[in-house]
């Protein structure tokens, strides 16, 4: 499919006004997209795991005007108050969509959105926010053409949640998913993510994400800015091979249920991830001696205990710790035990695989 293929011919239905929920929920990256092309484009394949407890309901309401209007026209309300500093990313996103939503200017919206985490917790919420609103929009959509069918909505969704952010894209189905081509994947595309369409062994059903809160302050550089950086890094074109690299190990990895590998493959991610900001330029860290202390830690207790806890990063200094559901009491001991005490007052959240946005 190219991008044209999501910019409808016409309409077949006249709507005046409704109300959509969507849940979407956030995503942690296993091989991590870092550097980006020209309209949200990634610069390599990504894969992830949706979660369950992490997410955003976003309800959106829409009337519409009696008179096309010049601009967007829509009110923004997080946890119930007025977020006039969000406003901006919304308008961003709408400008991006317009040409594949073309009556987003025919309406007047109200956006009410909130979050299951505590907010600036340090969880990424622009992939469950954007996701959830793309998913709201689309209903809409749907109504004005109801022949659409199930597979283009999704496909779309995640296609139109890209423009918002692009790890939103793999927020809208579950539980393992891909996006960003990729020559050994069927189906792949840089538009949209798609499903992980090859078998995937029973051990990684019900995967434990338990989030350690490390620092809940705002990052010095923000993601936008750390992907922009990747297009004069001296090191690009051999972390975008090492991606394409680490997704065709990790299919045998999912079919075999090799743990050991698996580890090996999301550790090295992470760390990557890092690599790559510490030696861009301007450089940064975004770890913290925590998120270090963290990981010695479970390096650690993994040699001890012979589980197969691991732990993985986004851009940011918490620590998500993997591991399989029949090892969840023992991990969680050591969590509670001995990782806690490194989280900003105390805070972390258990979460889990889960299965991708609903409507409410």
């Amino acid at each position: 499919m190219t991008d044209k293929d999501f910019i409808p011919s016409s309409y077949t239905t006249d709507i005046r006004e409704g109300k959509v929920t969507y849940k979407s929920p956030s995503n942690i990256a296993l091989v991590k997209y870092w550097g980006k092309k020209e309209h949200q484009i990634p610069a390599n394949p990504s894969i992830s795991l949706t979660l369950d407890t992490c997410a955003t309901t976003t309800t959106l309401s829409y009337k519409k005007l009696k008179n096309k209007g010049s601009d967007f026209s829509f009110d923004l309300l997080f946890e119930g108050s007025p977020k006039e500093d969000f406003k901006p990313k919304i308008s961003t996103f709408f400008k991006r969509t317009e040409p594949y939503m073309p009556f987003l200017k025919g309406y007047h919206f109200t956006i009410e959105t909130s979050n299951s985490f505590p907010h600036s917790s340090g969880i990424a919420s622009s992939a469950s926010g954007m996701s959830a609103l793309a998913l709201c929009l689309m209903e809409l959509e749907r109504e004005l053409n109801p022949h659409m069918d199930t597979d283009f909505f999704k496909r779309k969704a995640s296609f139109l949640a890209r423009l918002g952010s692009g790890s939103a894209c793999r927020s809208i189905e579950g539980d393992m998913v891909q996006w960003g081509f990729h020559k050994d994947t069927l189906n792949s595309s840089d538009l949209y993510a798609i499903r992980y369409p090859y078998k995937v062994h029973p051990i990684f059903k019900n995967y434990q994400d338990t989030i350690l809160l490390v620092d809940k302050g705002t990052k010095q550089v923000s993601s936008s800015l750390g992907h922009n950086l990747m297009h004069d890094h001296p090191f690009a074109e051999q972390r975008f091979d090492q991606a394409h690299k680490n997704l065709t190990k990790l299919k045998r990895v999912f079919e075999e249920g090799n743990l050991l590998e698996f580890i090996k493959i999301v550790e090295s991610e992470a760390l990557t991830l890092h690599a790559m900001m510490m030696t861009s330029m301007p450089y940064f860290i975004l770890m913290k001696p925590n998120t270090l202390e963290i990981i010695n830690k479970i390096w650690a207790f993994r040699a001890s205990s012979k589980t197969h806890v691991c732990f993985t990063l986004d851009a940011g200094a918490n620590v998500h710790v993997l591991y399989p559901e029949n090892e969840k009491e023992e991990v969680y001991q050591f969590i509670s035990n001995e990782l806690v005490a490194y989280c900003e007052n105390g805070q972390y959240i258990c979460d889990q695989i889960g299965n991708g946005a609903k409507k409410l």
